[in-house]
């Protein structure tokens, strides 16, 4: 019997499979009978937990990536984006990176003096920081917990440069530290757009702002100083990337002057919920996706390799390429991200509390729960 796929409104996971490390697994199979929740289950609620990181700051040697310090204040997305090659990250917390990865989160309450802590060391060397790389800093959760809010008010203090990188309108709230930021060389932004179909969209990143609303993001950005590109990430042969030309021209006209893309990379246990998700949603294409996507990664369902992972390698990937340069040149723009000043940090006890100054307020919900919350 083949596991059930369950489609539960405002996520994008249709299955919850065990992670890799656990010796049990359990499905949800048909046996005939009628089932208690033939109406559909109820929708799950979110929760919110405490992480206890002892650090903030991640650093990493990857060629095949624009920064190599980052800062990412949750574990988990809500936006339950079904691509995301972040999701068997959940397997080492002992929970699944289908269903538990979007509805079970973890949040760093402690992020902003972790940073801050981390930036006053007596060896730390200034170097841009991205935000939001793994999961989004401005998922919905953000908008209660301000968690990335405090990052970036440590960072406007220390004038420390900062990329970022997300899908939510949320980050608008924040233009007043990036804009005078961006003004002196010390941020820049990229928004991620994978289709302009809001039925598209809704299905494949359930919680994400539409298409119409990122694009509004875009341009906020543009008009408020911040340099801003677009991300098509990731590209879905037969699903998004016939769009790639209409995105690319739309994110231009919106104010984005650069532009990256990735073709859709599935680690681990991301197979299995892709795959499920495509037998939901798309059954008379799912062989041609999954036969096209195993020919850019040499066979397999992933190719882990630097220089290849991000891309993928034959001719459909040579196409891919060869489109986006074209669109790239007529529009006028190009891939690389704006460089950031690292000559005005200060170090925060020179910016801040060194002074006499107070620090960054903090919020009343940042004090880490007891217990987990619900949203």
């Amino acid at each position: 019997m083949q596991p059930i796929a369950i489609v539960r409104k405002g996520r994008g996971a249709v299955s919850n499979p065990a992670g890799r490390f656990e010796r049990d697994a359990r499905e949800r199979i048909d046996d005939g009978w009628p089932a208690d929740d033939a109406d559909g289950p109820p929708p799950p609620a979110t929760v919110v937990e405490p992480d206890a990181a002892r650090s903030i700051i991640t650093r990493n040697t990857s060629p095949d990536i624009g920064f190599d310090a980052s800062i990412n204040p949750y574990r988990g997305c809500e936006h339950g984006c079904v691509y995301c090659y972040a999701r068997p990250g959940h397997a080492f917390l002992g929970l699944s990176p289908g269903l538990d990865f979007e509805t079970r989160l973890f949040a760093k309450h402690q992020a902003a003096a972790l940073l801050e802590a981390e930036l006053a060391a007596p060896r730390y060397r200034c170097t841009p920081i991205a935000i939001g790389t793994v999961t989004d800093a401005w998922q919905p959760v953000e908008r209660e917990l301000r968690l990335t809010r405090g990052c970036l008010e440590v960072f406007a203090r220390t004038r420390h440069p900062v990329s970022l990188i997300t899908k939510s309108s949320g980050v608008e709230r924040d233009l007043d530290l990036l804009a005078p930021m961006a003004r002196d060389g010390l941020a820049c932004a990229m928004v991620t757009l994978t289709t302009l179909d809001p039925a598209l969209s809704r299905i494949l990143e359930p919680r994400a702002p539409a298409p119409w609303r990122r694009l509004q993001t875009i341009r906020r950005l543009a008009d408020a100083g911040v340099p801003v590109g677009v991300s098509l990430a990731p590209l879905i042969p037969f699903v998004n990337e016939p769009e790639i030309e209409a995105i690319l021209d739309a994110a231009h006209e919106a104010g984005a002057r650069h532009a990256n893309y990735v073709v859709l990379r599935l680690p681990h246990e991301l197979v299995e919920v892709f795959h499920a998700w495509l037998d939901e949603h798309f059954p008379d294409r799912r062989a041609r996706v999954v036969a096209r996507l195993r020919e850019m990664r040499g066979g397999r369902d992933n190719d882990p390799r630097f220089g290849w992972r991000m891309r993928g390698t034959g001719p459909w990937a040579d196409m891919i390429r060869m489109r986006i340069d074209v669109r790239l040149r007529r529009l006028g723009i190009g891939r690389e991200r704006p460089s950031l000043r690292s000559d005005l940090f200060e170090p925060p006890a020179a910016a801040g509390r060194g002074q006499g100054a107070p620090s960054a307020p903090r919020h009343p919900s940042a004090a880490p729960p007891t217990q987990g919350r619900l949203f």
